[in-house]
């Protein structure tokens, strides 16, 4: 084996069907398997396309959402809160909140928030939930909990738990 692998013959043979080998292996096999993704792929542009025209005709009112997205300046809970609490129609007397201090850990700072909000349907609380996420990035809901009011159809008393990573 040892002799073999030092004559040069080897390689004047070997290296030639290597090279004649890979163009078959291009159109044979990775040729017809890049045509077959692409098709798949397109097939999945047009399947997204279909499903962001129906979430666009079920709620038109994500484009306007998407207008007034314009988040400058450095994180408060007090601006954010209020700002997606207005955009949902939740009055101030049923949205409170309690900001805890700014805590430093492993060179991450971290601030938790308890919000509460007070009768309220449970799509106002849903677009809360959705769109004060989708606005500020660093900011995660931990928890959240729904309590029903019996005394009104539709009407929730929801706290959820946040935490802001600067």
């Amino acid at each position: 084996m040892r002799d073999m692998l030092r004559n040069p013959l080897v390689y004047y043979l070997v290296a030639p069907v290597l090279v004649g080998i890979w163009p078959l292996l291009v159109w044979g096999v990775y040729l017809p398997r890049a045509q077959q993704d692409w098709e798949d792929d397109k097939a999945y542009y047009f399947e997204g396309q279909t499903y962001i025209l129906d979430i666009l005709l079920k709620d038109p009112d994500r484009l306007d959402m998407a207008d007034n997205d314009q988040v400058t300046g450095e994180f408060s809970y007090a601006t954010a809160i209020e700002r997606v609490a207005n955009l949902y129609n939740i009055p101030s007397s049923n949205c409170t909140y309690s900001a805890g201090r700014i805590i430093t850990s492993q060179n991450r700072r971290t601030q938790q928030c308890k919000v509460t909000l007070e009768n309220v349907g449970i799509v106002q609380a849903a677009s809360f939930l959705s769109k004060i996420q989708s606005t500020w990035v660093n900011l995660d809901c931990d928890k959240v909990k729904l309590e029903r009011r019996a005394e009104l159809p539709d009407r929730w008393k929801v706290s959820l738990t946040f935490y802001y990573h600067y």
